[in-house]
């Protein structure tokens, strides 16, 4: 996936506009985004901080590496269990 070329400030100024009841279209057009670029922020990121939107950032890539590697253990695990089998 692409990264953003929002930062979190922005992302959060943009959620905030289309909350204070300014027109999402109108909010989009401004922001050069899509309506549904602006649904999918305000559905992971309504009512956080962009300190806050960072910090679900880190833990969302934190837990994508660890399921990496809890995969990567399981295989190893599965082929070791393997090779046992076959030597009995």
């Amino acid at each position: 996936m692409k990264a953003s070329n929002f930062t979190d400030a922005q992302k959060a100024f943009v959620i905030k506009q289309g909350e204070e009841g300014t027109p999402v279209a109108e909010v989009c057009r401004k922001a050069g985004i899509s309506q549904a670029t602006y649904f999918n922020w305000k559905k992971k990121y309504a009512g956080l901080l962009p300190t806050e939107m960072r910090r679900l950032r880190e833990l969302e890539e934190e837990n994508g590496r660890l399921k990496k590697i809890v995969a990567d253990l399981t295989l190893d695990r599965e082929m070791l269990q393997d090779i046992v089998r076959r030597k009995l």
